[in-house]
């Protein structure tokens, strides 16, 4: 099987079980933030020397490659009988779960935090920042579509755990958050 097709040539792309639409159609937008999401998420996994957060991380990667084959299946009742289900109520409660659990370990926040500090941490912001990206990219499709909430509160809660883990990875590696002091001059 070849990597490459042809058929997008033309700006168009399949969905699964589904026509073809355009490749800026609010469906492709969805799916394809969510798999930079998931690749950031790589990057991420990459950096950490913390194999809990790899562990966790992986474990994401896989429930944001599910919630990618949900958005790409636009016909819900071809998609169930696919057998493709996305990240559901459990999947939120756990990531709120570590959220609670890794909170207990940094310091109590008292300003907001500027993205940056260990390249661990920098590179969880990045995806933090995507992750958001992704959020309103569902919204969107969401007002033209219904999207299941279920899937915008994943998505939701996984950028809180992503600013989380970036306060985590400075933790752990003794440098600290860098404080946004207000405007200075």
């Amino acid at each position: 099987m070849k990597v490459y097709t042809r058929r997008g040539d033309s700006g168009e792309t399949d969905l699964m079980g589904g026509p073809r639409v355009a490749k800026d159609h609010l469906r492709v937008e969805a799916y394809g933030a969510v798999d930079e999401v998931n690749a950031a998420l790589g990057v991420c996994r990459a950096a950490t020397p913390h194999a809990d957060l790899g562990e966790l991380l992986q474990r994401i990667q896989g429930e944001l490659f599910a919630l990618g084959a949900v958005l790409a299946f636009p016909d819900p009742s071809r998609r169930e009988k696919s057998g493709i289900v996305g990240p559901g109520a459990e999947e939120v409660a756990f990531l709120e779960q570590r959220i609670d659990a890794f909170d207990k370990e940094l310091a109590p926040l008292r300003r907001f935090v500027l993205p940056g500090g260990s390249p661990p941490a920098a590179a969880c912001h990045v995806a933090r920042t995507q992750c958001r990206r992704a959020e309103r990219r569902l919204v969107a499709l969401d007002r033209a579509e219904p999207v299941d909430p279920v899937a915008l509160g994943y998505l939701n809660r996984l950028s809180d755990l992503l600013f989380v883990l970036a306060r985590l990875e400075n933790a752990r590696a003794d440098q600290p958050d860098l404080e946004w002091l207000g405007r200075q001059g």
